[in-house]
């Protein structure tokens, strides 16, 4: 029994590190739902230093972070940035209600099936928050950025 679990172990982490995005990799085309009732393709953000920002209304550390990132996006949007809230929030109420106490005014996004949604699995997301920074031509240059990264690759 234990040589099955070691197997279906290191399957599982073979599987999770295949699916991580990794800097290098390019901004992923797909579609997701907004806030606005819109459709949001993520690769026509292609042309802009672009920010992903995974996060959950129930996340602490996500909604803790969102006071940074708020802020920064404030700043910074008529400088060829844009940033994308993703959450993986299986209420929509919930979510919605987050986005206005949290005043975020960036473009929102929810892909309802948590961490097994498939933005989630795409880009390997495996905790709250977490965050990828793409360069104006949609190649991922670090993950988890701090905010001077964030900066730095704005003014590039």
């Amino acid at each position: 029994m234990k040589k099955i679990i070691l197997v279906f172990s290191l399957i599982l982490s073979f599987s999770a590190a295949y699916s991580q995005m990794k800097v290098g990799a390019n901004l992923p085309d797909f579609q997701l739902k907004s806030n606005e009732e819109t459709t949001v393709n993520l690769a026509s953000l292609k042309g802009k230093t672009v920010l992903i920002d995974f996060w959950a209304s129930w996340c602490a550390p996500c909604r803790l972070a969102n006071r940074k990132l708020a802020p920064l996006y404030n700043q910074y949007k008529e400088e060829n940035f844009e940033m994308v809230g993703i959450a993986l929030d299986t209420d929509q109420t919930k979510w919605r209600n987050a986005i206005q106490k949290d005043k975020l005014a960036y473009q929102q996004l929810i892909d309802p099936k948590g961490f097994d949604a498939k933005s989630a699995v795409l880009f390997g997301v495996e905790e709250l928050p977490n965050s990828y920074l793409f360069d104006t031509s949609g190649i991922l240059v670090a993950i988890n950025p701090t905010v001077e990264e964030i900066i730095m690759q704005i003014k590039k």
